[in-house]
């Protein structure tokens, strides 16, 4: 069952509504704006509730929902709960939330307090820098201009009104849109990033300097998806008396549109399989994405000395800077690592065609692990800035080793090896199997065992971090709960590699052969310990 508010013609418009006529509704949805909110924010968060009205008159209703400033009157409380509001918290939590209360038995929603934390602000403006300084000038500051920050902070509230209004996140919505697309600024600018504002599909990091793409290519918006959604959960069905009868309508509605374009396609925030299905990406192809966020933060990097510069302050802002630099390029990482041992998830009807369920390519699987291995096995020394080091504090070794231990925890767990391994049975030479995955790994992660070279401080924080997730992995064999052949395999790794780092020591010097002797050591510990 779906919440949403109850939006009914006058009983003077019925007739116009039935025509096509956009009438105005019985009750619309009002929200207040909390009169603590600094007063030069407030025409920004009207403007996030206002801009849903596109949305209604698709549905059939002008005037449906609109944001006003909370009366100047004694008697009227932000706390009454007859009134919806966007509430004001001065708090430095970076955070805004849209809750409602709805009516259990029907899904009509009743009221609506948003939270809008004063340090969003902060959330904001680190996005924005790291995700279009390399394109935006406006971004290459500490303190955005006020202009700026009010249009970030109304796409903050687009969002939550839109959880008001019944719609979840649409994490597989901008999965929907041509990696190409995302840079060809006539189409970017007039179709927006993503077709859903409530993706988690923050800004537009894959456009290039040379594109020219500006505010309306790189800002979020409410899209096709958002339109359509509101017209399918709100438009009026005089003729059906009950929700079973118009059922068969509505679905007829999802058939139709999906037919027309993917874009109206809905991708849950739930679902920890499918690649298609993730927050703060962009576009249908990760490695693709993924390339161009990574040239533009390499744009970025050498400076954000500059950029953070401030009279009369340290060099706080750029370690913080820094920081999220290393967060986003995490962030491309999780996105390219998700198609290893991936699966598709389509929901059908029984009237539709295809598949439900979908491996993920193996050629796609061994271009997503080919693209790790590029860009952050092979260590990314782009990322060590030596004034960043000796000025700001900034510390690569231990933000990469972060990094890489995020990807093995992500690549070797029993999820990603279970669908592997079933992946084989029902496909078998077609399928990207578990031993094909840790053949390619080895190769990239212990090339040196082979090939008798120095392990720098980064590559061992990248073994050490493949060895301790299957050493987790093999935990869970001691667990009876667990039914799976995951530990098995991660158990016939260790000592494959336990018998090749033996072989590898006596050559090895310094720090090198300490590492290996102890990834030797907590190999052959897990390998001995007795149930």
């Amino acid at each position: 069952m779906i919440t949403r508010w109850r939006l009914e013609p006058k009983p003077e418009d019925v007739e116009k509504y039935k025509q096509g006529e956009l009438v105005e509704p019985q009750k619309p949805i009002v929200f207040y704006i909390d009169p603590a909110t600094p007063k030069k924010w407030v025409k920004y968060l009207i403007q996030g509730v206002n801009d849903w009205q596109v949305a209604f008159e698709q549905a059939g209703f002008k005037n449906a929902i609109y944001a006003l400033e909370a009366p100047k009157d004694s008697t009227w409380s932000i706390d009454d709960a007859s009134h919806s509001a966007i509430v004001y918290k001065p708090s430095d939590i970076p955070n805004a939330s849209g809750p409602h209360v709805h009516d259990p038995r029907t899904g009509e929603i009743l009221e609506t307090h948003i939270n809008w934390y004063h340090n969003v602000m902060k959330l904001l403006h680190d996005w924005y820098f790291i995700q279009t300084a390399a394109v935006d000038t406006a971004a290459r500051k500490m303190q955005f201009s006020d202009e700026l920050m009010g249009q970030l902070i109304r796409f903050v509230s687009s969002h939550e009104v839109g959880h008001t209004l019944g719609l979840r996140h649409n994490w597989g919505s901008s999965a929907t849109v041509p990696v190409d697309s995302l840079r060809n600024k006539k189409w970017v600018e007039a179709n927006g990033h993503t077709p859903s504002i409530m993706d988690y599909a923050r800004f537009n990091y894959v456009a290039q300097p040379e594109d020219n793409v500006t505010y309306p290519g790189l800002f979020p918006r409410i899209g096709m998806y958002d339109k359509w959604a509101i017209d399918w959960g709100y438009r009026w069905f005089p003729q059906y008396k009950t929700a079973k009868d118009e059922t068969p309508e509505l679905n007829k509605w999802i058939m139709s549109q999906l037919n027309k374009d993917k874009r109206y396609q809905f991708g849950t925030e739930t679902d920890p399989s499918d690649p298609r299905n993730q927050n703060e990406d962009l576009g249908d192809d990760a490695m693709k994405a993924s390339a161009y966020g990574i040239k533009n933060l390499q744009r970025i990097l050498p400076n954000i000395m500059k950029w953070t510069k401030e009279p009369d302050k340290d060099y706080s802002d750029a370690k913080d800077m820094y920081d999220q630099l290393i967060i986003q390029f995490g962030r491309y990482m999780g996105h390219v690592a998700k198609n290893i041992g991936g699966k598709y998830t389509t929901p059908k009807s029984v009237e539709q065609t295809g598949n439900v369920f979908e491996y993920v390519p193996a050629a796609k699987q061994k271009e997503a692990l080919e693209f790790l291995n590029k860009q952050l096995f092979t260590t990314p020394l782009w990322l060590i800035d030596k004034n960043l080091v000796g000025i700001a504090g900034a510390s690569p070794v231990g933000s990469i080793e972060k990094v890489d231990v995020m990807v093995m925890n992500r690549i070797i767990n029993i999820r990603t090896l279970e669908t592997l391994l079933e992946n084989e049975a029902y496909n078998g030479a077609s399928a990207y199997t578990a031993s094909q995955l840790f053949d390619d790994l080895k190769k990239s992660v212990w090339s040196e065992l082979n090939s008798g070279k120095a392990i720098d401080i980064y590559r061992r924080g990248l073994q050490r971090a493949y060895v301790q997730s299957l050493v987790g992995l093999v935990a869970l064999s001691a667990n009876p709960a667990v039914i799976s052949d995951a530990p098995a395999v991660a158990r016939g790794q260790l000592i494959a590699l336990r018998t090749d780092i033996a072989k590898a020591i006596p050559a090895a010097k310094g720090i090198s052969k300490s590492h290996l002797q102890d990834m030797y050591a907590i190999i052959d510990t897990t390998l001995n310990t007795k149930k």
